[in-house]
């Protein structure tokens, strides 16, 4: 690997390099499968022709079948469609044999998603004929040390968005690169849709204000936009199609965290998980509030007694985590942390703490949504936020808080709002 520390003219480099694994899951399923290499597959999270298609394989989508349709329409648009159960460990397994691979060819920067992931290039990695190398050579290394059915689109950029956008610019096993001598007439042929960030509210949101298409959206300000986007992010999204780097000052955060030192009432194993659903709840509240997405969870747990070593993210006595896909949603959190909590020794004595930790934060502008989420707890997630926005906080909570609150004065006593050195917590998190 060539020095990485050599200045080279700014105009025509790269930053970034982003590379998406193609039709992922129906990759993996052809990797482990030979015999269903070469035809129409569709990844389901089951064989009902009321779910959808969680991923389709490119001999799927010759017949117009997409992750969204529905298993009984795939079935009608391609009779010869083979449909497979997706198993999350298969493609997490595969996962890290990618992430090893090319570890050897370039340091990985950043993991997005079990299918993406970016690459921060230095010195002459910046020039384009040596990234375009470094591209090659990362497409290979899947290739030879995990599968030759995993193929990826790779997007060379000025910054790690529109290295992002450049992958999907062409599919499948792609290469495209942006410079800063190419911005902005590379990217005017490109659909609002084409744009990371941008789904089917915001592109009504954009048509409402007249943008209606890529040239109309770069005519504006930065102003302009983070009132249409009702905030930083309108701001960020502006610089970044402009090759600008705004990501690594803008999101040094890497986890939200709550922990509280329990009351005594609270120091038994009931007491303990009220309070800490409500601290899972108040952080899945900031995360969605300040348009990141967590990719892993860790709870932890303090006892009484002697001072232990401390171990874990939160520095607990005890402490578990798990997570592999994005997401903003309350329920999700909960359903994790209730797991988790479940496997704290009880033979330490009782819990004098508890805390939760959201981590491996990512960008709004950066998220890729999980096939097995479904959007519509979000949505209720959403929901009470903006009604407590509306009414005040408090005035809706999930039915796992209310026997604390009954309590009455037990209710602050359970998680009550602190202000520590390293952050002033928002008034609208006490709740």
């Amino acid at each position: 690997m060539t020095s990485r520390s050599v200045p080279i003219d700014a105009a025509h480099q790269v930053r970034w390099l982003f590379l998406d694994l193609n039709s992922y899951f129906a990759s993996c399923e052809q990797q482990m499968n030979p015999r269903l290499r070469g035809k129409p597959i569709a990844v389901v999270p089951m064989k009902t022709d009321s779910t959808c298609v969680i991923a389709a394989s490119y001999e799927a989508k010759r017949f117009g079948i997409k992750t969204g349709t529905l298993v009984g329409e795939a079935r009608r648009m391609c009779p010869g469609l083979i449909l497979i159960e997706g198993e999350h460990e298969h493609y997490i397994r595969f996962h890290h044999e990618i992430i090893e691979a090319v570890g050897k060819v370039l340091p990985v920067d950043s993991v997005l998603s079990v299918d993406e992931m970016a690459f921060k290039l230095l010195g002459t990695e910046r020039k384009v004929e040596r990234a375009s190398q470094l591209a090659q050579e990362l497409k290979r290394a899947i290739e030879q040390n995990v599968g030759e059915c995993l193929t990826s689109s790779i997007g060379l950029a000025p910054n790690r968005y529109l290295a992002k956008v450049a992958s999907d610019m062409q599919k499948p096993n792609g290469l495209t690169v942006i410079t800063l001598a190419d911005l902005p007439h590379k990217l005017l042929s490109l659909k609002l849709r084409d744009f990371p960030g941008i789904g089917a509210k915001m592109e009504h949101r954009l048509m409402r204000r007249g943008i209606i298409s890529t040239p109309s959206l770069l005519q504006k300000s930065r102003e302009e936009l983070r009132e249409i986007w009702g905030g930083v992010g309108g701001e960020r999204f502006h610089d970044w199609l402009r090759g600008e780097e705004t990501y690594e000052q803008e999101t040094k955060r890497h986890s939200i965290s709550h922990s509280h030192v329990l009351a005594p009432e609270f120091r038994n194993w009931e007491g303990s998980w009220k309070v800490l659903q409500k601290l899972v709840i108040k952080a899945a509240y900031r995360l969605r509030r300040d348009e990141l997405w967590a990719k892993r969870v860790e709870v932890f747990a303090r006892f009484a007694g002697e001072k232990r070593e401390k171990k874990g993210w939160g520095g607990g006595d005890w402490s578990a985590g798990m997570g592999e896909f994005e997401t903003q949603d309350t329920f999700t959190f909960l359903e994790l942390a209730k797991t988790l909590f479940a496997t704290c020794p009880r033979d330490q004595g009782m819990p004098v703490q508890v805390g939760v930790i959201l981590g491996n934060l990512v960008a709004d502008g950066f998220h890729t949504p999980s096939f097995f989420e479904d959007p519509r707890r979000l949505g209720v997630s959403r929901s009470v936020d903006r009604l407590n926005a509306k009414f005040g906080s408090g005035t809706v909570y999930f039915g796992s808080q209310h026997q604390a609150r009954v309590e009455g004065e037990k209710s602050e006593k359970a998680a009550p709002l602190r202000i520590a050195f390293s952050r002033i917590p928002e008034l609208d998190e006490n709740f």
